[in-house]
């Protein structure tokens, strides 16, 4: 995210866009966003700021900080959001749907298609080779996700007790997600609160109040669009894991806060574990995959959803199974934006320069690099130990004290060399992703057919 994203502007600015685009001009920019929007939520961020604000001069930069803000301390991929949140303010509900879909589309169907391959020929020792340097590769990138994030996230002791917090929470404690990040919100309220005697400012030029009514129709109607095929799946597909895809993931949706890095060990530990849709290393393959697509990270649900469909699929083909898993996956983990977005931002272009809101943010985005640090050693002891337990330490009331214990004589050697110089190629000759994953795959082809 920008350095700034944190930042409320209370400046007065004018309710409408500088320049009023056409509806496929909006269409058209927005599927060039959507082809372009490789590197993670950072790059897509700064990719529509680029066109949306300084090229194209649809909206100011006080109104983009702000719903970028808002964006940001929504569950779901913020990016997302904020594409389909200045599609609203463009064109409204269908300009909003026009952008948050065109912002997903091109990656979702990269990511399915790598998908089926992966499902069908993973076994081939060419696909082992080549994911075998990918998930080294991913393990460097979260390092440096944690290290970029870090850097502008935590500017005070406060934010950093709370990304302290937040590790010790996730990594020796396994508490919720869902709860540290509460927490996290509800502390950073706290702290405002006695830190600042004006709480609230905003512009009286935006005080006017949508109506109730009407915000609550929409909000009704996005949600009944949202689980509109948990029923039907349930009846018509109860022998395969469709209606399980469903409703977890839309109960991930609903916390999925910090975007794919934040949630992923969630994710994967529920997949591996409860639902076995997967093997223990198979999402980092899937991030892998996201890592290479235009999107969202999060699309790397998709891949569980597909995964899942494919190796449930009962009476149905397994690659048509996989398709409904993996679509299924991506309605319920993105139709949620439009929900947070045409329900909630009239109320929240109210409250520009809400000190609240930022404080909230800022405390979330505080809580979220502990958690991307969290992930960042969970991938470390999975990609370099091959045999990884947990040791209980101490029960503590309901808590349980435990640790991750790898077995070191299960070292991969050539799996750590490749994350070295997989974190040399980022951190010390600052290649992009795209180059940096694909000397990885090389040197894991070399590594499989050459060692």
């Amino acid at each position: 995210m920008p350095a700034n994203s944190t930042d409320i502007h209370a400046s007065e600015v004018s309710l409408q866009p500088q320049v009023s685009p056409a509806f496929p001009e909006l269409v058209s920019a927005f599927a060039r966003i959507g082809l372009m929007s490789f590197g993670g939520p950072a790059a897509q961020i700064a990719l529509m700021h680029k066109i949306c604000v300084e090229e194209k001069r649809w909206i100011d930069e006080d109104r983009y900080l702000h719903a970028l803000n808002y964006c940001m301390l929504l569950p779901g991929p913020e990016a997302q959001q904020l594409a389909t949140y200045i599609g609203w303010l463009l064109h409204g509900v269908r300009g909003g749907i026009a952008a948050g879909l065109l912002f997903v589309a091109p990656g979702l169907a990269v990511i399915l298609v790598l998908s089926g391959l992966y499902a069908v020929y993973q076994e081939a020792s060419l696909v082992t080779g080549l994911f075998f340097g990918l998930k080294a590769a991913v393990l460097a990138i979260v390092v440096e996700a944690v290290v970029r994030i870090g850097k502008r996230a935590l500017k005070s002791g406060f934010h950093r007790g709370l990304a302290a917090a937040a590790f010790i929470a996730l990594f020796l404690f396994s508490l919720p997600f869902p709860l540290v990040v509460l927490a996290a919100a509800l502390a950073g309220l706290v702290h405002a609160r006695g830190t600042t005697s004006a709480a609230v400012e905003i512009t009286e030029e935006v005080r006017a109040r949508p109506p109730l009514l009407g915000q609550i129709a929409t909000l009704l109607f996005w949600v009944a669009v949202w689980l509109a095929p948990l029923p039907l799946l349930w009846l018509l597909l109860a022998e395969t894991a469709l209606p399980e895809i469903q409703s977890f993931f839309s109960k991930m949706a609903l916390v999925t806060f910090g975007g794919a890095y934040a949630v992923l060990a969630y994710v994967a530990q529920v997949a591996v574990d409860h639902y076995a849709w997967l093997k223990p290393g198979e999402m980092l393959d899937g991030l892998a995959l996201a890592e290479t697509t235009p999107g969202p990270l999060v699309l790397v649900l998709s891949y569980v959803g597909f995964l899942a469909g494919f190796r449930e699929s009962g009476t149905l083909d397994p690659l048509v199974g996989g398709l409904l898993g993996g679509l299924i996956a991506a309605w319920a983990t993105f139709i949620p934006s439009f929900i947070w977005i045409f329900a909630g931002a009239p109320y929240i272009e109210r409250l520009r320069g809400n000190r609240l809101l930022s404080a909230a943010l800022s405390a979330i985005t505080a809580a979220v690099v502990g958690v991307i640090l969290n992930l960042a050693v969970w991938f470390a002891l999975h990609v370099i130990f091959t045999e990884v337990e947990p040791v209980v330490l101490a029960r503590l009331g309901p808590l349980t004290l435990s640790l991750p214990h790898p077995t070191w004589s299960s070292l991969d050697w050539q799996a750590l060399v490749i994350a070295v110089l997989s974190a040399v190629m980022i951190f010390r000759f600052h290649l992009g992703i795209g180059k940096t994953l694909l000397v990885a795959g090389a040197l894991g082809l070399a590594a499989r057919f050459l060692l």
